[in-house]
């Protein structure tokens, strides 16, 4: 028998197919705009990205994919170069092509939804990266015919080439199949350096987790989901909203924000601008300082976290 992964307090995502129903008719009575996309970065580094061995960077593909330069390592967060999510299209080309990659050294996957694991794209990854994933995971990954994969449980930590890397907990659920739901686990990455530390959170919706992330380190750099919140009394226990990601902020005490998971697919029935409008309005609501906020462009890059491209 398979082993059943849960969230904190065994909080449940699982909807009924009367929620889904309900939903589906909800959302025929909307009118959204999905025209209106997140803007590319205009100024692009690609060269100076492909090139870097020595700065610490990070650059935002698009949805929860970043490439993160740490140590003169190349890492990639939950890796979708897909150019559709089931039956609907991607909203925004992604930030830097996959072919203009530089080799990668890790990857990291959050968990096993297709929209932040897709082994099309990991397969044309140049390099021989190390994968990082979830308790459950390995076994499909090695199936696949990959074998430099170490999977963790929430709490665990291991070493990479001087960074440290630490799974952590989130609230969500994960399936790819009728049959396997919730049989690999689910979370967040946090990958410190001797300087910094930056934390994935992954797919989460707001929950307790946070403040106790926040007892056990420090974090500079957090990189929050912000989308695919709407219908909030069907999505709030999966996928945080604007709001709510402020909150998690604040109680992580961390130095900067960088909003991620909005504007790249359909997945809701909120759109990416709408995303960002609310977390901008509550960010001004809560007096917090702006430079503490850096909502990216796609394909916008950020240098040794004060320069920017």
């Amino acid at each position: 028998m398979k082993m059943r992964y849960s969230n904190l307090n065994n909080v449940s995502s699982k909807k009924s197919f009367r929620d889904l129903r309900k939903w589906q008719k909800e959302r025929r009575s909307k009118v959204k705009d999905f025209s209106k996309s997140i803007p590319q970065c205009a100024n692009k580094k690609v060269r100076e990205i492909q090139e870097n061995r020595s700065q610490t960077s990070y650059t935002w593909i698009g949805h929860s994919t970043f490439l993160l330069q740490l140590n003169g390592l190349n890492i990639l967060t939950d890796p979708v170069w897909a150019k559709r999510m089931g039956f609907q299209k991607r909203l925004t080309e992604p930030g830097i092509p996959l072919k203009q990659l530089p080799e990668i050294d890790v990857v990291v996957i959050s968990h096993s939804h297709y929209d932040h694991l897709d082994f099309t794209t990991l397969k044309k990854l140049k390099g021989n990266p190390h994968y990082f994933v979830p308790v459950g995971l390995k076994s499909l990954f090695v199936k696949k015919g990959y074998q430099q994969v170490v999977e963790l449980n929430w709490w665990e930590s291991t070493e990479y080439k001087g960074i440290k890397i630490h799974f952590v907990p989130a609230q969500h659920w994960t399936r790819r199949t009728l049959t396997d739901m919730n049989t690999s686990h689910w979370g967040g990455w946090i990958l410190q350096t001797l300087d910094e530390s930056y934390y994935f959170v992954g797919d989460t919706a707001y929950f307790s987790g946070f403040k106790e992330i926040a007892e056990r380190f420090t974090i500079d750099t957090v990189f929050m989901p912000i989308g695919a919140y709407e219908p909030e009394w069907f999505m709030a226990d999966s996928h945080i909203s604007p709001e709510d990601s402020v909150k998690a902020f604040v109680e992580l005490k961390a130095k900067q924000f960088v909003p991620m998971h909005y504007g790249a697919y359909w997945l809701a029935d909120d759109t990416g601008p709408e995303a960002l409008e609310r977390l901008l309005k509550e960010w001004k609501k809560q007096q917090l300082p702006e430079e503490q906020l850096k909502a990216l462009t796609i394909g916008e890059t950020v240098l040794d976290q004060s320069q920017e491209n």
